[in-house]
């Protein structure tokens, strides 16, 4: 009785419903709720950016971009722009005869200090004479006051691009750049960058970043920092970013991806020029999108041009992760535990960095270890025979630390873990 009361009243309504909606055309009833989602996509924008920027400031922005929609206008403010760069510019331009923009083909030797020094003389004499721009050493920041250190970074800028080829025709003389305190500085400045040109090029809001799971980890600080949500795709079976896969994974919401030359963890280089026919390399992938593309250098950008390969000897237990181009070279094992491995060559003075997936060990080789490397050779080969002959962690060793974090299947639970040791650090 109950499912036929039911029944009845869902036949009532439906005629009803039906009845009601004769009068409007079917095109009008297929448009209404995509235009009703639409409608609604506007208003959660504008009321997320009036909780962000504020009434006045989310208006004037709106007043402004709707002007320079009107033929002109927008050139108008172009130009005006560049009349007050170019006046910002104007007295720095005089003062840059003589600066150079390329490597000296011969060393400058000593008297590069005194040269040096001189150049500090023309900054401004900052004791006690500045509001608020020194506690103890240059700031950069305050170019007016520090010009030394405008010419020693648009030097050196200058002579990594020209380095890197930056005057040739392909560059189209677009190079530039700024000097950081290091890697990761350098990958968080440039995914901000691209993270904030896609927003102003394309208004993309809710950005996105392709990784391969290779890549440093600061580009996991970076998007934690910037609010971009972070896609970590699998490396191939030799340890190359899969291109394949960072193109299905691109989005109208990526601003960037990445690649490395070579890659912190093994040393190798991503297919970032030369790939397999049947797919792009990254940098023509990247192109073709329209995105932003990043390849981290910072272990290799001015050993890169210039590297030939070289022989590596061989220890039976270890192997060899991937084909290493450059100068990093990582090892495993299926024999011994390479933890304890790296453990025991600690006590030797040595100290590498351990890695995970697959659990392995690296040595980053520089002109310092050219001396040592025959040491590094035996201690390696020694350290390898005392794990297989007494197998097991040695006391106050982290192979266990790393052996635990490598097997949690939860990588939120070895994020947790690292919070808990600093926060026990403090």
């Amino acid at each position: 009785m109950e499912l036929s009361s039911l029944s009845s009243s869902l036949d009532r309504f439906r005629a009803s419903a039906n009845s009601f909606l004769s009068q409007y055309e079917p095109l009008a009833l297929l448009l209404s709720p995509i235009l009703s989602l639409i409608a609604a996509w506007i208003i959660q924008s504008f009321l997320h950016t009036l909780r962000d920027k504020g009434l006045k400031a989310t208006l004037l922005g709106f007043f402004m971009n709707s002007v320079k929609l009107v033929p002109g206008v927008r050139n108008y403010i172009d130009a005006e722009k560049q009349k007050v760069v170019n006046q910002l510019q104007s007295g720095s331009k005089s003062k840059r005869d003589g600066w150079r923009t390329e490597l000296p083909k011969a060393g400058l030797g000593g008297e590069v200090l005194e040269k040096m020094k001189d150049e500090k003389r023309n900054d401004v004499a900052w004791k006690g004479k500045c509001s608020g721009t020194v506690f103890a050493h240059t700031n950069p920041l305050h170019l007016d006051v520090f010009q030394s250190v405008v010419r020693f970074e648009v030097e050196v800028v200058s002579m990594t691009a020209a380095l890197l080829g930056g005057k040739e025709k392909a560059s189209g003389g677009q190079i530039c750049g700024n000097m950081t305190s290091g890697g990761t500085e350098s990958i968080l400045l440039a995914v901000k960058s691209s993270r904030d040109f896609m927003k102003a090029k394309k208004g993309i809001t809710r950005p996105e970043m392709i990784i391969p799971v290779s890549a440093h980890s600061a580009y996991d600080k970076a998007a934690q920092y910037f609010n971009i949500k972070l896609w970590r795709i699998p490396v191939n079976k030799e340890f190359l970013a899969d291109v394949g896969a960072i193109k299905r994974c691109i989005s109208k919401n990526t601003v960037l991806i990445v690649g490395s030359a070579p890659g912190f963890p093994h040393g190798i280089i991503d297919p970032i020029e030369v790939c397999d026919t049947e797919y792009f390399e990254l940098g023509e992938l990247a192109f073709n999108a329209g995105i932003c593309f990043h390849v981290d250098l910072c272990l290799g950008g001015f050993v890169l041009p210039f590297a030939r390969k070289l022989g590596i000897k061989d220890i039976p237990e270890l192997f060899i992760i991937g084909r290493p181009d450059m100068t990093i070279v990582a090892f495993g094992s299926t024999i011994v535990n390479v933890f304890e491995v790296n453990d025991i060559l600690s006590t030797k003075g040595w100290h590498l960095n351990a890695l995970q997936r697959p659990n392995s060990i690296h040595l980053c080789v520089t002109l310092q270890h050219v001396p040592v490397v025959e040491d590094f050779l035996k201690d390696l080969r020694d350290s390898v025979q005392i794990v297989k002959e007494n197998p097991g962690p040695i006391s106050g060793g982290l192979a266990p630390i790393y052996g635990a974090a490598g097997k949690m299947p939860d990588r939120v639970m070895v994020q947790e873990l690292l919070v808990d040791f600093m926060d026990s650090s403090c």
